[in-house]
This record gives C-alpha cells, structure tokens and sequence, in this order.
C-alpha cells in the first residue's frame, strides 16, 4: 500500500511527531512552573 498510497503511512507518522513534540513542551513548560528548584535560577 505504501507505493499506492504513500499518506497513508506519513499522516499518522507526522501526527505522532507532533504529539510527542507538544507533550515534551508541555512537559518543559510544568516542570519549568513547578519545580522550586528551578524557580531561583
């Protein structure tokens, strides 16, 4: 199928990307807020 219909495979590729890219920022951005450690710096 990937030679028929190569979006079949690169849209969920490129949707799983984009979740675990926005999950890490997200992830960045709690730890940032609300670990107290890091609040001195």
């Amino acid at each position: 199928y990937l030679q028929t219909a190569p979006h079949l495979a690169i849209i969920p590729g490129v949707a799983i990307v984009i979740s675990v890219l926005g999950f890490n920022l997200i992830g960045d951005g709690l730890r940032e807020g609300l670990d107290p450690k890091l609040r001195g710096r």
